[in-house]
């Protein structure tokens, strides 16, 4: 390798990290300058607010006893009392639905029919 060779390969070599330096900092000054507005801006605020509805109304069903149907007699009742309830009174008709539940789930599947003849 020749002295005039290797200078040609170091300039080419300074050359090509100057362009690299230059693309990064044209590509910088272009990201800084260029502004766009936000487009979710206003949506996630409306969101926002539809979330926050969302909880409050849920909590006011779980926390408050209300009419669901006056007409049949429905009623909300606060999933405290409903909890203190379902684990105080009931608790004996609860385990019977349970058993009962449980014998027909693990009961033996019905024998299917015997299948009819062809000259039937």
């Amino acid at each position: 390798m020749t002295l005039e060779n290797s200078n040609r390969a170091s300039g080419a070599a300074i050359a090509f990290v100057v362009a690299i330096v230059l693309f990064v900092a044209l590509g910088l000054t272009v990201k800084l300058a260029m502004t766009s507005p936000s487009i979710d801006e206003d949506r996630g605020a409306e969101r926002s607010k539809a979330l926050a509805q969302l909880r409050a109304t849920e909590d006011k069903s779980l926390n408050t006893a209300g009419w669901i149907d006056q007409q049949r007699g429905i009623v909300r009742l606060p999933i405290e009392t409903a909890i203190q309830q379902a684990a105080g009174q009931n608790a004996e008709l609860i385990r019977n639905d349970l058993k009962i539940r449980a014998e027909k789930a693990a009961a033996p599947a019905p024998v299917a029919p015997a299948k009819p003849s062809a000259f039937e």
